[in-house]
């Protein structure tokens, strides 16, 4: 079993997608604490609700980043975390930070990666024509949105739909991807190795 931290700044919908995994499913994950860095975020009524410990910690309290990544770090050994789940965490992390936590920090980002990196993903991928989009999974490193990638679902583009439709509709997928990505990290399926997500397949008998 993997204790779970879930980074949050905003309204927590992926965050609610995680409890509920958690709630009515057997996990390889525990949620043990949601980590945010804003005291209005509505995603901390989601935690609570759920009986999950929040810790509050303000950027704006510290020198610089690493100051404050330092002290995050003193939350997650004392809670003993074993994996972070980044849901809507709107502040980037230290190198520092994510070199200790290679492998076990997870993020989710709306689009197909490596395509549209970044804020406004699901603008850039309309203002593109694309005709596909989506949402990634990925373990998270010291770049923006490069790190190894996980897991991906797939959304058509249709030619009416608006930046509110087409987030919705990705919307949707990550909140299926993203537990499921985690439970496979806890259970040992998928891990990082030279950069790249290596993932375990169970050899098949042959007669």
């Amino acid at each position: 079993m993997s204790n779970l931290a879930v980074f949050i700044s905003g309204n927590g919908s992926n965050l609610q997608a995680i409890i509920n995994r958690w709630k009515k499913e057997d996990t390889a994950f525990d949620i043990k604490l949601v980590f945010c860095n804003k005291d209005d975020a509505y995603g901390i009524r989601r935690a609570t609700k759920a009986g999950i410990p929040v810790k509050i910690l303000l950027h704006s309290d510290f020198v610089d980043r690493q100051a404050y990544d330092q002290k995050i770090q003193e939350i997650m050994l004392a809670h003993q975390i074993d994996l972070i789940a980044l849901a809507g965490f709107m502040r980037l992390l230290s190198s520092w930070f994510v070199e200790k936590w290679a492998g076990k920090i997870l993020n989710i980002h709306p689009s197909l990666l490596p395509a549209f990196p970044g804020l406004n993903a699901q603008k850039q991928a309309l203002e593109h024509g694309v005709r596909f989009s989506g949402c990634s999974v990925f373990f998270v490193d010291s770049g923006v949105d490069t790190g190894a990638i996980i897991s991906q679902a797939v959304v058509p583009i249709f030619l009416n739909d608006s930046l509110e439709t087409l987030s919705k509709r990705i919307l949707k997928k990550e909140h299926l991807i993203f537990p499921t990505a985690i439970n496979d990290v806890a259970l040992g399926k998928v891990s990082l190795c030279n950069s790249k997500a290596v993932f375990k397949i169970k050899a098949t008998q042959t007669n």
